[in-house]
């Protein structure tokens, strides 16, 4: 009943969050964004399994990152840091097990994908001067399309389309931040980032469960 209730209100906050923002009061937008991710981080620490397995506990420290991460976020590469971070224990939950493998034609498509993505965002910010900053861009990049791959070895439907949504967002802020205005940046950013991490989140269980059929 508590979990229900929980999911509930990530539901109405993201929401509310993702779609009205403009009626929430500057001074309160931050507690607003940071709402949803608090709710989530809850419900991966407080999933009941039979047996607490390191895939729960380095899925729920990935979220407690990205929290801190949506915090810094106003001082941009403090908060892509405490992503990378983030993302890093996701890799480290997504290598736990061997369920499945990635498709070579996964790795292929989302490798070229990162090596546009590279070229194109963190060339132009070479060309304005500011090294550090694509040098971040770069990494965090190339560890979100690890990221990416490796959860494809989960076997988890919710931790690979996840994952995906999680590259959508980046994307989306990646463009609209250094190339261009994109259209409803706001919500298509926020509305595929909820996504991932309640994915993530949810796949704890479905984990779980994958992994003891392949034990069993």
């Amino acid at each position: 009943m508590a979990r229900k209730v929980l999911i509930s209100l990530f539901l109405v906050f993201g929401i509310f969050y993702v779609f009205f923002i403009n009626s929430i009061d500057s001074s309160l937008i931050m507690v607003f964004k940071l709402i949803p991710m608090l709710l989530l981080i809850t419900l991966a620490f407080t999933t009941k399994l039979p047996n607490k397995l390191p895939y729960q506990w380095l899925v729920s420290i990935g979220l407690i990152f990205c929290a801190i991460g949506d915090y810094t976020l106003q001082w941009f590469i403090v908060g892509l840091c405490f992503f990378l971070i983030g993302h890093i224990f996701y890799i480290f939950a997504f290598r736990t097990t061997s369920v499945a493998k990635t498709p070579l034609i996964v790795k292929i498509s989302l490798g070229v994908y990162c090596l546009f993505m590279v070229v194109w965002i963190a060339g132009s910010i070479f060309k304005e001067g500011d090294t550090i900053l694509a040098i971040a861009v770069i990494a965090y990049m190339s560890i979100i399309l690890t990221m990416g791959w490796t959860s494809f070895r989960t076997g988890s439907p919710f931790a690979i389309t996840g994952a995906l949504l999680f590259i959508i967002s980046d994307s989306i802020l990646a463009m609209d931040r250094f190339m261009f205005e994109v259209a409803y940046s706001h919500q298509l950013i926020m509305f595929t980032y909820y996504g991932a991490q309640f994915l993530f989140m949810l796949s704890i269980t479905q984990y779980f469960n994958i992994r003891n059929k392949v034990v069993q």
